[in-house]
């Protein structure tokens, strides 16, 4: 009996040892793993068992005692069980950087078909973790729409040529009829990959040019090149409309942009923009400063009109910026689908004019603000004062807070107004803040494709502890003088009096 009970515990201890191994040998068998382990204890209790003498009252308490671990053990397991089929998260950040967006819990709570994300990472990548946990995340969310796996490239080299993976941390997005790559494990590019397998075709945004407008494909500071890479990257075809020569818009447009035109559109350019609101479009107007005028007999009849002003703003920030108090800072937003995720953020406004809107509303048309300044601001109308550099605020001007960004609606036409096409520019749309994604929330809504509204990277906020040189001194003399101090003083004393009690 003793030999059988040794070579059952000896079998058990390698079933153990097998169960640990198992998945970094043959991770292919890596779901046989519990029953190996299972098999490896029930061995080794079995060879405990028969070692025991029953009689024996050391061995009734040893048995007592292993019945009680194993019921400890049993609820463990019982409550570990419950909680992988029924679990919650608690986000305790600051800022929920642990918590997917809500544009991105609403897409995957609606998704009609299964996608399957398989994610190429080395089992030593210190990213996998993460990648897992937002995987797992989206997978929760999905109504078992959304699937995923974690696959080593280096392992499984034919699985990664299957999807031509060539580089780590690349995560393939699978529908029956599309597949996408994202070549990084964050939210924004997640998302947007699972908006371009589950969405049908792309939408295509225009660009009026011929009037001085920023140059899309441009990188200089007053460029649009990140605007159009960003909206490529949200899974949009982007294009240059020359209406002059065109006539009309063309068909295939989900968006019109005009960014800033130096010069006034011609008149029949601006009956094409009127024609094409007229018949349900969608136009993002964004003007400067004492320029395009002849656009105001358009705005008019959607209750928005463009005031002939400088918006001023003292604050150090525009000096950061090489500007001067003609960069207004905006953490005014009005409730809307553009700006409901921009709460807490603020955006630059660069060289932006006023907008003033009408009230009421001509017939038929809804108008809001969507971004307005501070009370200190100011709209300056005197051009000579500007050009000397000694704004400041009389009479005549309009006070803050002013409106710098509007949104009309007639019908299914959507008209989108900014005081400043600067705000795109490749100067200011990646500069911390939230210009950004003010534009592309503004793209998106417009083309009504509110579920692509853009995601901000969440980061750790960082919140210094600033102490007085009082308080510096108390947090360096407590754990390095004062604590050491007192456990020597509490050992002296112990030890004289063992001494004296000898």
């Amino acid at each position: 009996m003793k030999k059988l009970a040794f070579w059952l515990l000896y079998a058990g201890v390698v079933a153990l040892a097998a169960a640990l191994v198992l998945p970094f040998v043959r991770p292919q068998w890596s779901d046989a793993r519990g029953w190996v382990g299972a098999a490896g204890v029930l061995l080794v209790l079995a060879s405990l068992l028969l070692r025991l003498d029953f009689g024996r009252r050391a061995t009734r308490y040893g048995l007592n005692s292993a019945v009680l671990i194993l019921l400890v053990l049993g609820v463990i397991t019982f409550v570990e069980a419950v909680s992988y089929r029924h679990n919650t998260r608690l986000d305790l950040t600051e800022n929920s950087r642990n918590t997917l967006a809500p544009q991105t819990i609403q897409l995957l709570r609606t998704l009609k078909s299964g996608v399957v994300a398989t994610a190429f990472f080395r089992a030593d990548q210190q990213s996998k973790k993460a990648a897992e946990d937002l995987l797992k995340q989206y997978g929760s969310y999905s109504n078992g729409h959304f699937t995923w796996k974690m696959s080593d490239p280096d392992r499984e080299p034919g699985l990664a040529r299957r999807y031509g993976v060539e580089q780590y941390g690349t995560i393939v997005l699978e529908t029956k009829a599309k597949s996408e790559k994202v070549l990084d494990a964050d939210e924004e590019r997640l998302t947007n990959g699972l908006v371009k397998v589950t969405r049908e075709g792309r939408r295509t945004v225009y660009f009026l040019q011929g009037h001085g407008e920023h140059d899309l494909g441009s990188n200089d500071r007053s460029g649009y090149g990140n605007v159009k890479a960003a909206l490529e990257r949200a899974n949009y075809d982007v294009k240059e409309l020359l209406l002059a020569r065109e006539g009309k818009v063309p068909e295939d447009a989900a968006v019109v942009v005009v960014g800033g035109p130096r010069t006034d559109p011609l008149p029949a350019e601006v009956d094409a923009l009127d024609a094409y609101l007229a018949k349900g479009g969608k136009l993002f107007l964004m003007t400067d400063p004492f320029q395009n005028e002849g656009l105001k007999r358009l705005l008019v009849k959607y209750g928005v009109g463009l005031d002939a002003d400088l918006v001023i703003e003292l604050n150090p920030i525009g000096r950061l910026f090489g500007f001067g108090p003609e960069l207004p800072i905006v953490q005014q937003y009005d409730a809307h689908p553009i700006t409901r995720d921009l709460r807490g953020m603020m955006t630059l406004f660069p060289l932006t004019r006023s907008l003033r809107l009408a009230r009421p509303a001509p017939p038929g048309v809804s108008v809001q603000p969507l971004a307005q300044t501070s009370p200190q601001s100011w709209g300056e109308t005197d051009r000579a004062t500007l050009e000397r550099g000694q704004a400041k605020p009389d009479p005549q001007d309009p006070k803050g807070p002013l409106t710098v960004a509007a949104v009309a609606t007639k019908d299914k036409s959507r008209l989108v107004v900014f005081g400043t096409s600067n705000l795109a520019s490749n100067q200011f749309l990646n500069i911390q803040g939230g210009n950004r994604d003010l534009f592309l929330n503004t793209v998106s809504w417009l083309a009504e494709q509110e579920d692509q509204i853009s995601i901000r990277p969440r980061t750790a906020k960082q919140t210094p502890v600033m102490l007085t040189a009082q308080q510096g001194q108390v947090v360096f003399l407590l754990p390095v003088i004062v604590m050491p101090g007192l456990a020597l003083v509490a050992g002296i004393a112990v030890y004289t009096r063992r001494r004296a009690s000898t």
